[in-house]
């Protein structure tokens, strides 16, 4: 037990579901193997439920992991997408003290897209939005996904990013998941491209949570920057490549000592929520991870609490009105 209770009662922006019948869909789509994976976990609310006790996690903010619901036909796409996302919320329903939903758009079909928008925001009330790096090559910064951002703009929505393989990614992954080497990267990459198009300078309004510490985000952001501002890349207007990086918020899914010292580099600890990563991320590695963010030295106990909890419910209105009724 932590010696702090709110560490305890973390909020786990990082926390995806595979409801009845998705990963079954997926595998019959061709992605047997997801993002070269052996399969796809187990998740049940039970399942959830026992994991989160066990983790300390109060309030689990479900989002749908790559490969998403997207796997070559956009109506296939939607129906996908309606179905995970009323699934999620019958469990926010159920238990709305243990989980929220960041729910998932069937991008890059941009009209299913915004209609799906609409409903997840406005009928399912979910909490923010969950999107991928890329679709099929095609990275969210794309002029084509403009009148998405606009949309989450004008909702002042909370996205949730999260990585998937890149093209042609089985080429230079030397045989191994993408996940191990590759997402780290396309996190980078979608998020240089959010930059560098415009995209977050026209769109002030939409929170941003960057999963897994940043990826490969705090090591290349100085790179980033340099090169960007030498070339002035980006349309006339674009700060500097730190100034967005700052603004946006980072998880803490899958970190290391490593991972955080970079961080901490970068972003403010106000700009640090926690992520577990369950159940692609299994339970005794996520107990590690969490003694490592407990216990070590990077933070003081007033950090600690924000990160795993206060930062989170700042950005959560309908998660932060039920824990001020605890």
């Amino acid at each position: 037990m932590c010696a702090n209770p709110n560490l305890s009662r973390k909020i786990d922006v990082h926390a995806h579901y595979l409801p009845p019948g998705y990963a079954d869909e997926m595998r019959s789509g061709g992605l047997v193997h997801p993002d070269g994976m052996p399969d796809y976990p187990k998740w049940s609310v039970e399942l959830a439920l026992e994991a989160y006790d066990k983790l300390g996690i109060e309030t689990g903010v479900l989002s749908i992991s790559s490969p998403g619901v997207h796997y070559g036909n956009d109506a296939a796409a939607r129906r996908l997408a309606r179905k995970v996302n009323e699934a999620g919320a019958e469990a926010v329903t159920k238990h709305p003290q243990r989980f929220g939903l960041f729910a998932a758009l069937p991008i890059p079909d941009v009209e299913g897209s915004l209609d799906e928008l609409a409903y997840a925001m406005d009928t399912l009330n979910a909490d923010g939005i969950g999107l991928k790096t890329n679709t099929h090559g095609v990275y969210l910064g794309d002029a084509k996904f403009e009148p998405i951002f606009q949309e989450l703009n004008r909702r002042k929505a909370v996205v949730f990013i999260h990585p998937t393989s890149p093209s042609c990614w089985q080429q230079c992954a030397m045989g191994y998941p993408a996940p191990m080497i590759e997402f780290p990267f396309d996190t980078a990459r979608a998020v240089t491209n959010l930059i560098f198009s415009g995209t977050l300078e026209r769109c002030p309004d939409v929170t941003i949570i960057v999963p897994h510490n940043g990826g490969a985000l705090p090591i290349l952001a100085g790179r980033i920057a340099a090169v960007g501002g030498r070339l002035r890349l980006g349309p006339a207007g674009t700060r500097d490549a730190i100034t967005y990086l700052r603004r946006l918020y980072y998880d803490t899914a899958i970190q290391s000592k490593h991972t955080l010292s970079s961080l901490l580099q970068l972003a403010d600890v106000g700009q640090i929520v926690y992520g577990s990563d369950w159940p692609w991320y299994p339970e005794a590695a996520g107990l590690e991870t969490n003694k490592e963010l407990e216990e070590g030295s990077f933070f003081s106990d007033q950090d600690r609490e924000a990160i795993c909890r206060s930062n989170a419910l700042r950005l959560l209105p309908r998660i932060r009105g039920l824990s001020a009724k605890r």
